[in-house]
């Protein structure tokens, strides 16, 4: 739904010294009935996910004043409703394998953060949504590292509020960065879905989120963002079944000393590598104002790794690339994005440390199968089933077989978005992707599966009419393919928003 993608909470100047707040009533169906269409259930902070269901969302916030050296914010946004249930196959000693139906919960909270900044520096508390320097959350198929895809992660995080000059610079180079640590509650959500038969399921997570962008001078026609970004899973336990028993289990608990290693990584463990589950991404972006006020030209990409290989850029042409055009003015066209997706290579199919086999005689290693978004230790990286990073890879939710892995993460593909206004109170957007999958490299797919996926929305706001403060969006969407699945679904949304005044702005 169009209101799912851009009504989170986020930081504004627009009205700082006023709450406000919307209220909206949602309701989706699918014609599969377990899930909703890949483009209904992304993008969306994990809010709507089942095939059929109808919802209330509630939220209110205090934006930050960025004007001011010192400011504050908060924010609370809460779903309750009810959804059809998936079943998932499960197995049990002594019954087998037999199938479960599971809902969305009745009552989720999607936000709750208090904010403070001095001078260019803040720090949040709680689960706040968050936003992409990189990539368009709204047109775009994600960020591959934290994009707008699950529910955001409850923690702490510090940085810069946004892009600051770096001094003797005169403004030509500036700096973003930030650093977070955070716990997944998803406990259990994983346990009910997991079928309790292979792999491993990790509970009890800390997560870790840090970034250091640099960007030339915005003010030039040509302005270049470029940096890293990396996430992290560590702490908790595992466990592991191999044919519905338990093989083993690693009680890790959480240790401050962890906080540095996840900062500084080093092989300090104990264990003979690294600790916790590191990923992330290389990130440029170039944006060029095209003269005599033709619009914006945006090329940009991420480049994803799991480990040394992956930084090191020996996993080929792995990533996102992408292309944007905005014409800075309304119109029946604003923007298209187009973008292209590889997660073929993994730096090559093996991986073989002789730290991983004690009493080996294979003294040399090869730095290769680096799995994206899957741990051996850790789990996937996902929260409450959904991709923290890109949704173009199949979430571990939709895996009705209750395997808790990213299962067809070697994948190729594409990505295209336009929109614009129809008038002056009616928007539209379209999506399109397209997918090839192969597996995984471990266990790969004999015959590649496919997916085609669109969307087409449109959202109303009948100011003309004298309706302030009303919206109303309306969505189709299908998936077609071997991957996901054939599906059709639809997705309505009335909403209501206002703003009440805190107090006046000084003169």
């Amino acid at each position: 739904m169009l209101a799912a993608v851009s009504a989170a909470p986020g930081v504004q100047a627009e009205m700082p010294d006023s709450i406000s707040y919307r209220a909206s009533l949602n309701m989706n169906y699918s014609s599969s009935g377990n899930f909703a269409p890949y483009m209904l259930g992304s993008w969306n902070q994990g809010r709507y996910v089942a095939g059929r269901g109808a919802y209330v969302d509630v939220a209110a916030e205090k934006a930050m004043r960025l004007d001011s050296r010192f400011s504050w914010s908060a924010g609370v946004e809460a779903l309750a409703g009810v959804s059809s249930g998936a079943d998932y196959d499960r197995w049990a000693p002594g019954e087998g394998w037999y199938t479960h139906s599971v809902r969305q919960p009745a009552v989720k909270l999607i936000s709750l953060y208090g904010s403070v900044k001095f001078r260019g520096v803040f720090m949040t508390v709680g689960m706040k949504p968050h936003k992409s320097y990189i990539v368009d959350g709204k047109y775009s198929s994600g960020d591959l590292v934290r994009s707008n895809n699950a529910n955001p992660i409850p923690g702490v995080e510090v940085g810069f509020v946004d892009f600051q000059d770096i001094p003797f610079t005169n403004g030509w180079v500036q700096i973003e960065g930030r650093i977070m640590y955070g716990r997944l509650f998803d406990n259990s959500f994983v346990e009910n879905r997991y079928n309790y038969y292979t792999g491993l399921i990790a509970n009890d997570l800390c997560y870790t989120y840090k970034r250091c962008y640099f960007r030339t001078k915005p003010s030039q026609p040509l302005s270049v963002t470029v940096g890293m970004q990396t996430a992290g899973l560590f702490g908790g336990n595992t466990r592991y079944y191999h044919r519905g028993e338990v093989t083993s289990r690693v009680d890790r608990g959480f240790r401050v000393k962890d906080l540095w290693e996840m900062f500084f990584p080093s092989l300090g463990s104990g264990e003979g590598y690294y600790l916790g589950s590191s990923l992330g991404s290389w990130d440029f972006n170039a944006r060029y104002n095209i003269p005599g006020n033709h619009g914006t030209l945006e090329a940009y990409f991420e480049w994803p790794w799991e480990d040394g290989s992956g930084i090191g850029r020996r996993n080929g042409w792995d990533g996102l690339w992408g292309l944007s055009y905005d014409t800075g003015r309304p119109g029946w066209f604003k923007k298209a994005v187009v973008e292209y997706l590889d997660f073929r290579n993994h730096s090559g199919p093996l991986h073989f440390a002789p730290n991983d086999r004690p009493g080996t005689d294979i003294t040399t290693e090869a730095t290769g199968g680096d799995n994206y978004f899957n741990n051996d230790v850790y789990g996937p990286y996902a929260y409450y089933g959904m991709a923290i990073g890109t949704p173009f890879l199949l979430s571990p939710v939709y895996n009705t077989d209750g395997y808790w892995q990213f299962a067809h993460n070697r994948a190729q593909g594409f990505h295209l978005a336009a929109g614009g206004d129809i008038t002056s109170d009616i928007e539209w957007i379209a999506k399109v992707s397209y997918q090839k999958a192969w597996g995984s490299g471990r266990e790969p797919q004999a015959v590649a599966l496919h997916d085609t996926s669109a969307l087409v929305g449109v959202s109303w706001t009948p100011s003309a009419l004298g309706l302030k403060g009303w919206n109303f969006d309306c969505s189709l969407a299908l998936d077609n393919g071997t991957l996901r699945g054939n599906n059709f679904g639809a997705a309505i949304a009335i909403r209501y928003s206002g703003n009440i005044t805190v107090k006046h702005p000084k003169k």
